[in-house]
Parts: structure tokens; sequence; C-alpha cells
């Protein structure tokens, strides 16, 4: 009986030892990607680890850099090696849990809503504009026809059956692009309530800064200023509703004047659910001390919607701005067709603060002007009128919150607003054309303006009248409050992208890169599609071919590589992409090409990317074996999605957590709300 119960205690005793050893295996797994063999040498399990496939822990960048506004405060362990990937890296999930139906359900929409207009004789696209199209959310197209129907499911089927196999190759397996310490950082940022995690101004990485101590600047620096007026809830609310009713009954009232794809915007947007904009700020690591750039966050608001219905109109009117240009290729393309005299100077031009020194009434009159100038070259009955009453109503009625509170901006264009580019380049625009270029169009070889960037060459009068030059500044800062830094007439200058040099009659450019740039690109850990690793490559190599001299092509190409290498990437695995990108050199065009291709004809399958989840090829290859026959689409093509990326996962526009920004400023403001 003794020697019985010993066995079994054994028996007991090695099944607990076994469960132990699964879990722990398990354990690993999931937060090492591996498990060593404990049969075998330390070394032994090292150089077999080595000799696998590369995983989380191993590719990571050498150039991890980010910016810590935290001062003495102590950060989470981990926050350099995580933040310093960048806050575009896409995160991979440890499972494929990739939404088959939701892609079946989008794809299945598409074909039935074709065949139902095919049926009908209406082309798809009558009456449609991209920028303003809504979808209507009430309407589903009836089913296709039974054969089709059960095609549809198939390919379901197939779907699921090829990603269920692909699952089996990674079960218990840690699949995540994390390593421990980056993903024991990112658990501890998302529940610490204490830090703000932004993107900084002008691209130049992530930063961390204390909670308190951004919302401590947001207000000093913009919100208790005489730009904004502090609101009560109830003042908001008694403002945008007063909005929304005038502006529908506008309208209403003209409905004439728009087309049909314009009234049904309207009417669905208006029936969609709208939020309040939201108030942030990114640090301007650039500036010292660092300060905060203001944004509002306008998306799904009740004047985004007008606002956006004022950008699609108004950019009808940007190829009548003589200063309008499009970017820095543009640029180039325009400097070569010059002849350019021995005494040309260049110059640029930079405004202070441009959208909040914008008079709105002076803006508004200034567009409107702007289109009756060009009133036969518009459209017949372009809706001036509407245009200058909805603008006026966008820019003077920009209500947003930030934390508890909610705020009117009292001057400058609205923050956010999705027309502001137009306006801006419109509205200064007509000063351009009607004062600026006229007056000095002997001095003015080449004068060209994106937003609030000038680049000009200037021509010195026969006797080298300075006087000219002067009262060429004072004109260009004679537009209500708006002021521009402008730089001396000389040899060299930068513009957007673009160092310029002016020599013997001749200009030359090369790429101009800020002495900030973090140069922090997507490593190849990243859970984007390849498709994006490609366009990475192509983009910016296609744009050094462009702007530079062989010589300093080869200089900069150089950098670029490197600055790859130090973000992970190997020269094994560089080597094919540069290759095909400079194949594409070769065969591309080189003119500026704006047009967007039809789309009319092509069936888009939507697919969430996940490293180890089923790729483009094999996506096609059901399609093609089951659905492709039967449809009457030219092609198909796979529109790739990224997963959740580091930004979306750290960064909130709106606070956290609730916080009584009123104990805040009643010390310090001198901004009473109205009474």
């Amino acid at each position: 009986m003794i020697k019985r119960n010993n066995y079994k205690q054994i028996a007991w005793h090695n099944a607990h030892l076994t469960q132990k050893a699964y879990h722990a295996k398990r354990y690993c797994l999931k937060n090492f990607g591996f498990v060593s063999d404990p049969k075998l040498p330390l070394k032994r399990n090292f150089n077999n680890r080595l000799r696998t496939k590369p995983s989380c822990l191993s590719g990571q960048p050498s150039n991890l850099t980010y910016h810590n506004l935290c001062g003495n405060e102590n950060i989470p362990t981990g926050t350099k090696q995580l933040l310093g990937l960048n806050l575009k890296y896409c995160l991979a999930t440890n499972r494929l849990n990739n939404n088959i139906n939701k892609t079946v359900q989008k794809m299945a929409y598409s074909i039935r809503t074709r065949l139902f207009l095919d049926s009908i004789g209406h082309p798809a696209n009558q009456e449609y504009e991209k920028q303003i199209y809504i979808k209507n959310s009430n309407w589903n197209p009836p089913p296709a026809s039974l054969f089709l129907e059960n095609k549809i499911t198939e390919f379901e089927k197939e779907l699921k059956k090829s990603q269920a196999t692909q699952s089996k190759k990674f079960n218990r397996i840690n699949l995540s692009n994390l390593n421990p310490i980056q993903a024991t950082a990112l658990k501890h940022l998302r529940r610490n309530n204490n830090f703000i995690i932004k993107a900084t101004d002008k691209n130049l990485g992530p930063a961390i800064m204390n909670k308190n101590t951004y919302i401590e600047q947001i207000l000093t620096e913009h919100l208790l200023t005489d730009t904004y007026r502090k609101l009560t809830a109830n003042e908001a609310k008694n403002i945008i509703e007063t909005v929304r009713s005038t502006l529908k009954n506008l309208i209403s009232d003209n409905q004439d004047k728009f087309s049909k794809a314009e009234i049904t915007y309207f009417q669905r947007s208006l029936r969609l659910h709208h939020r309040l904009p939201i108030f942030y700020g990114i640090p301007k690591v650039h500036k010292s001390p660092t300060t905060l750039r203001p944004v509002v966050s306008s998306v799904n608001s009740l004047l985004a919607i007008f606002s956006n219905w004022l950008d699609f109109k108004l950019k009808e009117l940007l190829p009548h701005i003589k200063s309008y240009i499009k970017d820095s290729t543009a640029v180039i393309k325009e400097l070569k067709e010059l002849t350019i005299p021995s005494n040309a100077l260049l110059f640029s031009a930079d405004a202070t603060s441009m959208y909040t020194n914008i008079d709105t009434r002076l803006a508004v009159e200034s567009i409107k002007n702007l289109i009756m100038d060009n009133s036969d070259k518009l459209q017949h009955n372009f809706p001036t009128s509407i245009i200058t009453e909805i603008l006026t109503i966008v820019m003077n009625n920009n209500v947003f919150s930030f934390a508890d509170t909610h705020w009117l901006q009292l001057s400058g264009t609205a923050m956010g607003t999705p027309v502001a580019c137009s306006y801006a380049m419109l509205s200064f625009g007509y000063h351009e054309n009607s004062k600026i270029l006229p007056e000095f169009r002997h001095n003015l070889l080449f004068y060209k303006r994106y937003i609030d960037d000038i680049l000009g060459i200037w021509i010195p009068s026969e006797n080298d009248n300075a006087s000219d030059w002067d009262r060429f500044k004072k004109k260009l800062n004679d537009w209500g409050p708006l002021r521009w830094v402008i730089e001396d007439p000389s040899h060299q200058t930068q513009f957007l992208d673009l160092h310029i040099k002016l020599q013997n009659s001749r200009i030359t450019t090369e790429t101009y890169q800020k002495s900030m740039n973090l140069y922090l690109y997507i490593p190849p850990l990243s859970a984007h599609p390849q498709s994006c690793f490609k366009g990475l490559i192509y983009g910016e190599l296609r744009r050094y071919w462009i702007q530079n001299n062989p010589a300093n092509f080869q200089t900069i190409l150089q950098k670029f590589i490197q600055r790859l290498t130090d973000r992970g990437h190997t020269i094994e695995q560089l080597t094919p992409l540069l290759m095909q990108a400079a194949v594409n050199l070769d065969n591309a065009t080189w003119q500026p090409n704006y047009a967007s291709p039809s789309t009319q004809n092509i069936l888009y399958i939507h697919w969430r990317h996940h490293p180890g989840g089923l790729q483009r090829a094999e996506i096609r290859r059901i399609f093609e074996s089951t659905l492709q026959p039967y449809l009457p689409y030219e092609r198909m093509q796979i529109a790739m999605s990224r997963p959740k990326n580091l930004r979306e996962a750290l960064t909130k526009t709106a606070l956290s957590d609730t916080v009584n920004i009123d104990t805040l400023i009643a010390p310090n403001t001198s901004n009473p709300s109205t009474e």
C-alpha cells in the first residue's frame, strides 16, 4: 500500500513539473520569442538563437532618439528604446486576428453596388466628387445573383481556411515586434497619466513631457492671451446651435446654387454626430526654450463640414494666384525654364505666424475680390456670396474644448479648419496679384509662394537703387497685421526642402536637410506593409535625383543608406529595394503628374496587414480561383492598411483624465468668461 502511494506521489510530482515546464515555455515564447534547451550549454543555446530567424530581439535600430522634456523627473525604464522607434512604428499583435468578415463585407458591398448601378444604367461616377462624398449609411445594395453570392461565400471560406493554416504555424509563439523592455515601457506609459507624449513640430521626432508643465504652457502661451476667450459650457453650446441653425437655413434657402453632389454632401453630413473640436499643443523643440505650437483637431465637427466644402470650392481659384506653386519639384521645373540676367539675386521670405495674423474681414474681402476679378474664368453662377458668408461664419466661430473647459478663438484663421491652407493662399494671393506683382514686375523675374514661404529672383534697377527693394519689403508687409521676415538678396537661399544657388546666371539646387532632423525612418521590424518600405526608398531617391546634380546625389544617397542602417535595415535587405528604385527612376517621367487615375473599374479588397498573416500573393491567388472570372472589373487591387502605431497607442488629442483647468486659471487669469 505504501509503495503504491509513493508511485502516485511520484506521478503527481512529474505531472506537476511537466505542467510548470509547459507554462514556463509558453511564458518564454510570449515574452522573449524563443525557448532555451536546458540540456544544452549556455553558449550552445546562444549560438542556436543567433542562427534562427531574427525576431524583435535582433534588428533593433542603433539610432533611438527622442526628446525628453521632463527635466529631472524620472520616466519609465525603456522609454528611449520605445519612443526611439518613432511614433509611426506599427505594432504587430501577438496573434493573427484579421477581421476577415469585415474585409469580405466591404468587398461584397462594392461588388453589389457596382452590379446594381450597372443594372439600372447609372454610371458609378455620376455626380461624384471625392472630396465631398459621404457614404449613405442608410442604404445597402440588393444581393447579387445566387451564383455570385455563393462565390463570395466561397472566397470568404478559403480566406479563413488559409488564415487558420497560417495561424497554426505561429501557435504559442509571440508575434509581437516589441522586445520585453519596450513592451513593458509601453504598458507603463499607457497607464501613467503624469506624462504627455507628442510628435514634435517640423517632424523632429517624438517628445515626452510632464502633463502639468504641458497644461501650464498651453494656458500661458495660448489660451490666456487676447487671442482666445473662455466660455461656459452653455455659451459654447449656444454658439454651436446658433451656427448650426444659420448654416442649415443658408443651405436650404439656396439649394439652386449647389450641385446635386453638394446637396447630398450637406444632407448626409448634417445627419451625423458631431463632436466639439479639441485644442492641443505640439512641442517646438527647435526653439529655445521649448514652446508649444497650437493645434485644433476639428475632425467630425460641425464647422468642418462647411470648411471642407469651402476648401473644395476655393481650390478652383488657386490656378488664378500668380504666385501659387504646388511643391519643390514644380519650383525646379520653373526655375530651369528661366533666362537669368547676370545681375539677378535670390531672396526668400517667411511669414511670422501667418494663420494667427490674417485679419478675417480683410481676408474674406480679398477672396471676394479675387472671385470677381476671375468671374469669366470660373463656372457659371459661382456662389460668391454664399462662400463669403460661410467663410466668415467658419472663421469667427471656432469653438473648441481643452480638458473640461470651452474656448472661442477671437482673431486669425480658425485653427484646424480644413480650408485654412486655401484661405491663406488665396487671401494674401489677391494682395500679390493686385499690388505686389504689378508694381514690381520689372524687378521680380521669379516670385512664388507656398503658403507662408516665398521664393523670388530680384533684378535690381539699372541705377541699383536700393529704394526699390525697400518699397518692395514695405508693400509685402502692407496687408493687415501680417508681417514677413525677408532675407536680403544674395546668391543662395533656402526654400522648402531646397538649397538654391545662383552663379553665372545659372541655378543649381540640392536637397536641404535641417540640422535637427533625427532621420527616424521606419525600422524593418515595424509592422508596415512591405510596399511602405519600397515607397519610402523610391520616394526619397526620386526626390534626391530631381533636386541634386549627380555628384551631390551620390553623397546624399550614401548618407541615406547609412541612416537606414542606423535604423536597423541591413545592406542585404536594402540592395534589392534600391536596385528596383533605380530601375523605376530610369523609367520615370519627370513631369509632375497630379491627376488621379480613374478607379471606376477597379475592385479594392481592404486588408489589415500583419507580418505573420496572409500576404498579397495568397489573397490574390484565392481571389483568382474563386471570384475573378465572374466579376466585371478590369483588375483587383489589395489595399493593405497598416496596424495601429505607437502614436495611436500613446498620444491622445484630449487629456487622458479629467483635469480641473479652472483651478489653474483662477490665480492668474485676466481673461474672464462672458457673463
